[in-house]
C-alpha cells in the first residue's frame, strides 16, 4: 500500500490499459551505452515521446540517483510529458549488502523518481555474486526479496532484471533458478531474464526459458545482447517459449555492438505472430520514428536495416524486376507500407526492360509502353553505367536520362562557354579557390568569378552568381551532400572518379552524379544535373 505521507506516489497508474504483453524500450539507458552516444537531457526528453508517440508499454529512463542527467531527466519528465501509451519505468539495483531496503540511499532515488514502475537489477551468476557483489548467495537473494517488497509496499511495480542469467544458469541452474522464484515470489510482476555478454544462440533460449518458466511460474521477460548477431531471432525465441516481456532499443542501440533492435522485433510481432503489441495504426510510423530517433542522437540512419531502411524494399537485379511488375509480394516479404516504408527500384548495369518501366513509374514518367524507348534506356544505362556512373543513389540524373531519350533533347536552361577552377596555396599558409563560369543564358553572354571554402564551392557560387538573376528559384536551392569515390583503376591519381552530389529546396531532396578523370568535372557534371533537375522540378521553362 502506498504510504501518502512520504511525498513519494507513482506519478502515473501503474498498469498499462492492456497487460497480455509488454514492449519495454530501453534506449534510455541501455542505448546510451552505444560508443558515439552521449544524450543530453532535451535529448533524452524527445527519445521518450516518440517512444510513446511509437505506442511502446514502457520507457526506462535511466537510473535516478547514480547521475545528475538521469535525475534531473525524471524531474523534467514528470513535468513536461504526458504520456499517452507509455509508462515511464526508473532503472536501479537491489539493495546494498548488510543495508536494509529503507536506508538505501539509491533505493530512495528510485521512489523520489516518480516512476511508476521501476526495473530492478539482480546478480544471478553465483560467480558474480560473489567476485562482484562481494557477499553470499543467500544474502544476494534476500536484497532481491527485501527490495522487491519494499518498493511494491510503496504502490510501486517492480520488474527484475536478472543480470547474467544464461551464463549463470549454465554455471548453477540451481541458483539462477532460485534468484528468479525469489523475485516472483517476493512480487516482482515480470522477472526479465538477461543475456548480457550476449553470446546465446535461439535454441538455447529456447530450451532455458522453457525450462525455467516450468520451474517457477513466473512471467518471464527476454533482454539479449546481439553479440552474436541473434538478438532479435532470440528474442523472438523468448516468446515462443512463452516470454511475455521483451525488452528492445531504437534500432539496435546499445554497449558493444548492440541490443535486440526495437523495429523489427515490433514488427515480427505484428506481421508474423499477429499479436497486437501497438496501438492501432501506430505500426505505420515505424520507418519515421525510428529515422526521427537516429537524427536525434546524430547517428545516420543504417540504409539496411530490416523493415525501416531506405534499402528494405529496393530492387536491383531484372529478374527481380519481372516478377515485382507482375506481383510486388513475389519478392517483398510484406507490403513496405504495413511498417510505413516504401518499394524503390534501382537503376544499375543489372537492369531490365522491367526495372526501367518501374522505375519510370516511381518517378511519375509514363514510358507508355513503347518497347523501342525502353530498349534505348536501358542500352544508355548499362553503357554509362559501364563508364563508371551508377544511378542507383542518383535518381535526379537518371530522371533526366530518361526524359531527354523521351523528349528526343536534352533541356537546357543555359550554354557553356568555358568554366575554370583554381585553388592555390600561399608561402604565407593562406589558401585560396576561385572559380570563373563563361555561359550563354537567355541570348546573354554572363561571365561571373566567386570564391568559396575549396575549388567545387567556388564553382558552385559562381554558377549560382551567373544565373540566379535569370533563374531566381536558384535561391531557394541548397547542396547538402558531396562524396567522391575513386573508381577501381590503376592510374593512381589519374583513375576516373566518381561524384555523388545531394541536393534539396523546400518540398525535397534530389542526387545527381558525375564522371570524369579530373574530380572537379565530375563535381561540375553532378552540378549542371542538380540545377537543371531543379529548375525543372519547379517548373521552369529553358530560356536558353
Amino acid at each position: 500500500m502506498t504510504d501518502a505521507t512520504d511525498g513519494r506516489e507513482p506519478l502515473e497508474p501503474a498498469a498499462p490499459v492492456d497487460d497480455a504483453f509488454h514492449v519495454f524500450d530501453t534506449t534510455l539507458r541501455d542505448g546510451a551505452q552505444r560508443e558515439g552516444i552521449n544524450l543530453t537531457v532535451a535529448d533524452k526528453l524527445t527519445i521518450a515521446r516518440h517512444l510513446d508517440d511509437f505506442g511502446v508499454g514502457f520507457i526506462e529512463g535511466g537510473w535516478p540517483g547514480a547521475n545528475p542527467r538521469d535525475t534531473e531527466f525524471f524531474q523534467r519528465a514528470r513535468a513536461e510529458i504526458s504520456f499517452r501509451h507509455a509508462r515511464l519505468v526508473a532503472f536501479g539495483a537491489t539493495r546494498k549488502a548488510g543495508v536494509r531496503a529503507e536506508d538505501d540511499r539509491q533505493v530512495a532515488a528510485l521512489l523520489d523518481s516518480g516512476a511508476p514502475v521501476i526495473t530492478l537489477v539482480a546478480k544471478s551468476h553465483d560467480r558474480h555474486v560473489e567476485l562482484a557483489l562481494r557477499t553470499t548467495l543467500e544474502e544476494n537473494l534476500a536484497m532481491v526479496r527485501d527490495t522487491v517488497a519494499y518498493l511494491r509496499s510503496h504502490g510501486r511495480r517492480v520488474f527484475v532484471d536478472c543480470e547474467h542469467f544464461f551464463d549463470g544458469y549454465r554455471a548453477n541452474s540451481g541458483y539462477a533458478t532460485q534468484v528468479v522464484r525469489t523475485a516472483y515470489e517476493a512480487g516482482a510482476d515480470v522477472v526479465v531474464l538477461c543475456d548480457t555478454n550476449g553470446g546465446m544462440l535461439p535454441a538455447q533460449i529456447d530450451a532455458v526459458v522453457r525450462t525455467v518458466l516450468t520451474d517457477t511460474g513466473a512471467r518471464l521477460g527476454i533482454h539479449t545482447q546481439d553479440d552474436t548477431g541473434c538478438a532479435v531471432a532470440n528474442t523472438l525465441a523468448a516468446v515462443d517459449a512463452g516470454a511475455t516481456h521483451v525488452q528492445c532499443t531504437a534500432n539496435g542501440y546499445g554497449e558493444r555492438v548492440g541490443n535486440a533492435n526495437l523495429f523489427p522485433v515490433v514488427a515480427a510481432l505484428e506481421i508474423k505472430y499477429d499479436r497486437r503489441v501497438l496501438p492501432p495504426g501506430r505500426l505505420a510510423e515505424t520507418t519515421r520514428i525510428s529515422h526521427a530517433i537516429a537524427e536525434v542522437v546524430n547517428l545516420t540512419p543504417s540504409t539496411h536495416q530490416p523493415y525501416v531502411g531506405v534499402s528494405a524494399f529496393a530492387h536491383k537485379a531484372g529478374l527481380h524486376a519481372s516478377a515485382i511488375k507482375v506481383d510486388p509480394d513475389l519478392y517483398q516479404h510484406i507490403d513496405p507500407e504495413r511498417v510505413g516504408n516504401t518499394m524503390r527500384m534501382l537503376v544499375s548495369d543489372m537492369a531490365g526492360r522491367a526495372s526501367i518501366e518501374l522505375k519510370g513509374k516511381e518517378l511519375g514518367v509514363d514510358l507508355g509502353g513503347d518497347r523501342e524507348l525502353v530498349g534505348r534506356v536501358v542500352q544508355r544505362v548499362k553503357e554509362r553505367e559501364l563508364a563508371g556512373y551508377t544511378y542507383e543513389a542518383a535518381d535526379a540524373s537518371f530522371e533526366l536520362l530518361l526524359r531527354e531519350e523521351i523528349e528526343g533533347r536534352a533541356r537546357r536552361y543555359y550554354r557553356v562557354e568555358s568554366w575554370r577552377a583554381i585553388a592555390e596555396d600561399r608561402p604565407d599558409g593562406t589558401h585560396a579557390n576561385e572559380a570563373t563560369v563563361k555561359l550563354w543564358a537567355k541570348g546573354e553572354r554572363i561571365v561571373a568569378t566567386a570564391e568559396g571554402n575549396g575549388p567545387v564551392d567556388a564553382l558552385d557560387r559562381a554558377l549560382r552568381v551567373a544565373l540566379e538573376r535569370i533563374y531566381p528559384q536558384l535561391a531557394g536551392i541548397r547542396l547538402t551532400d558531396y562524396k567522391v569515390r575513386i573508381l577501381e583503376g590503376n592510374l593512381g591519381t589519374g583513375s576516373t572518379t566518381r561524384v555523388l552530389v545531394s541536393t534539396s529546396d523546400e518540398s525535397g531532396d534530389w542526387s545527381t552524379v558525375g564522371v570524369a578523370e579530373n574530380v572537379i568535372a565530375a563535381s561540375w557534371q553532378a552540378l549542371d544535373d542538380a540545377y537543371a533537375y531543379g529548375l525543372r522540378r519547379a517548373g521552369v521553362d529553358p530560356q536558353e
